[in-house]
């Protein structure tokens, strides 16, 4: 059932040259699924010498080609949803039913980036004299280095290569250690496609390692990187060492609002759904709930209800709710989290604590009255922890919800109008969404 654990390079499936490798655990279980080869020096500078000689051949390849090559990708992964979705709830965690809405927007953001690569229009720019014509033409700009996350082995994955290749550009990617097997599917997908050789390139390795050495190579002349903060800076710094473009998907503690003009009920539904898909472990996951006082009492007895009532389990389950934490270090962090927001004076309304003795699964948790010192406030959570706080004016709340340097996601929900305008004016985030009835009406 579980994938081939295999490195691709220059178009081959092969093992590291060294002999290195790493088991690839289940998190529901705790049982190796597999060894995964790790990259020596040698098959670095292989993938790299592949990625150039594959840059040269596919930047001359028309973006109709290109497009032909892409949707053909796309296709092999809907024909093999359901194997890919076992593969990713596998090693990954999530119940299969998120697992097998992900692989199918894998194949989506494929073929959704094979049509963008047919418009990647110039434009004319007026002249200053009339025998003068001006313009911009957008180019491929060579071998690129991708680092993608464990928390969306596919969608993550999917994006940056097939932003790179549409763009006409080569790509040596390194997908996370902790669930490899996703992203060799979907390379697999390209492979056997027709994707020339050397224009996609697969490693593994340790991270520092890997990204220290393709980031200094003069080959690669752009990065792509999701992940933590810190991480992202460390890159980030690397890359300007070398003048490279870099683009960054960093950490978040979204905001979530509710204001005292909608039903608290509904809204708790919506966003303990939000709160708990894939166990808490998304960039965009609501984090911190704001309530207006009069609405409080009712949206954290709704919630609390759904958090206790969700059911645990392996996420092959039909019937499991949320699955587990997809890796150990993540049952440390949500004890530190919750320990700490205890100790200052929080309360635990469900949830809290481990559950079984099997698997890295902790129980959907709910902390009410707590502190604005609280860690859980403060550093992103990133797994199934919500702190629910009341507030009494706009303002205050505006103030509350941009007071940390996070801002990749916010959600607010009024039946105003008038207040979601106010939101999105005021509120400090990369994306927002603003529920209202006079909205969702329209839609």
């Amino acid at each position: 059932m579980y994938e081939t654990l295999a490195m691709y390079i220059d178009g081959q499936w092969c093992q590291g040259s060294e002999g290195r490798t790493e088991d690839v655990l289940n998190p529901a279980t705790g049982a190796s699924l597999g060894r995964l080869p790790h990259a020596s020096r040698s098959d670095l500078d292989r993938a790299l010498e592949a990625a150039r000689k594959g840059f040269k051949v596919w930047r001359s390849t028309n973006a109709y080609e290109r497009a032909k090559v892409m949707r053909k990708a796309a296709d092999l992964i809907r024909q093999r949803q359901e194997h890919i979705s076992q593969i990713l709830t596998l090693e990954e965690g999530k119940v299969i039913a998120e697992a097998r809405l992900e692989v199918g927007t894998t194949a989506d953001i494929i073929e959704w980036m094979a049509e963008e690569g047919r418009r990647a229009y110039g434009r004319i720019i007026p002249g200053r004299a009339p025998n003068v014509r001006q313009m911009a033409i957008k180019e491929p700009i060579g071998a690129c280095a991708a680092f993608t996350p464990w928390n969306f082995p596919g969608i993550t994955p999917a994006r940056k290569v097939a932003g790179a290749i549409a763009a006409g550009c080569s790509l040596i990617i390194k997908a996370s250690e902790e669930t490899p097997g996703t992203c060799i599917a979907i390379v697999r997908a390209f492979h056997d496609a027709g994707l020339p050789a050397g224009v996609l390139n697969l490693v593994f390795g340790m991270p520092n390692d890997i990204s220290t050495y393709l980031i200094g190579s003069p080959t690669i002349r752009k990065i792509s990187f999701t992940g933590s903060i810190p991480v992202g800076k460390h890159l980030a710094k690397m890359a300007a060492d070398g003048m490279k473009k870099a683009t960054m998907e960093l950490g978040g503690h979204s905001p979530v609002i509710v204001f005292d003009d909608v039903d608290p009920v509904k809204v708790a539904d919506m966003a303990a759904a939000g709160k708990y898909r894939n166990a808490g472990q998304v960039c965009i996951a609501p984090t911190r709930f704001f309530v207006h006082e009069s609405n409080y009492k009712k949206f954290a007895e709704r919630f609390t209800e759904i958090a206790k009532g969700m059911k645990l389990g392996n996420g092959l389950e039909a019937s499991s709710q949320m699955g587990p934490l997809a890796n150990a270090r993540r049952i440390g962090a949500m004890e530190n989290f919750v320990g700490d927001a205890k100790a200052k004076g929080a309360k635990i309304a469900a949830g809290g604590e481990r559950h079984g003795n099997e698997g890295y699964f902790f129980r959907p948790t709910v902390l009410t009255d707590v502190p604005p010192d609280a860690k859980v406030l403060n550093d992103e959570p990133f797994g199934p922890v919500a702190p629910i706080m009341p507030f009494k004016t706009f303002d205050e709340v505006i103030e509350r919800a941009n007071a940390l340097p996070f801002g990749l996601a916010a959600y607010a929900f009024t039946n105003s109008t008038k207040t979601a305008t106010a939101v999105a004016n005021e509120i400090e985030s990369g994306r927002s969404e603003e529920h209202t009835s006079e909205l969702q009406s329209r839609l």
